[in-house]
């Protein structure tokens, strides 16, 4: 093997070059960032656990427009036996109603474009 030199070098280089952007992130403090959410009301409690609300509330949302349109049920049980009704206007946005400051914050720092305003007015911010 008269390349292993070369190999090795070109391994090297490839890895700095992949793995540049955590790299950078880290040197320049944005590692950690993390938005400041700001909730629009004093609510204790959601219709799902924290984590699994930032984990997979798209799918709730997703969930509950087809079984409200295709199914007609309109309220959701939480794990705890609460119920909420399925709706994103009525039931989350009550609590999340700085938009602005909730859900833009959020969706732009996971680079991400919700479909929800296709079918939903963007609501009026709230003090």
């Amino acid at each position: 093997m008269y390349d292993a030199g070369k190999v090795i070098v070109g391994l090297l280089v490839f890895l700095c070059l992949i793995t540049f952007p955590v790299w950078y992130n880290v040197g320049s403090g944005k590692g950690d960032f993390k938005p400041d959410l700001q909730l629009g009301t004093q609510e204790k409690e959601c219709v799902a656990p924290k984590l699994q609300i930032r984990a997979s509330h798209m799918q709730l949302l997703d969930t509950w427009r087809d079984t409200v349109v295709r199914e007609g049920p309109r309220l959701y049980r939480t794990w705890n036996g609460k119920t909420f009704e399925m709706s994103l206007t009525k039931t989350c946005l009550r609590c999340h109603s700085k938009k602005e400051k909730f859900c833009d914050e959020c969706h732009s720092y996971a680079g991400v474009e919700p479909n929800c305003w296709n079918c939903h007015v963007i609501p009026k911010e709230t003090q």
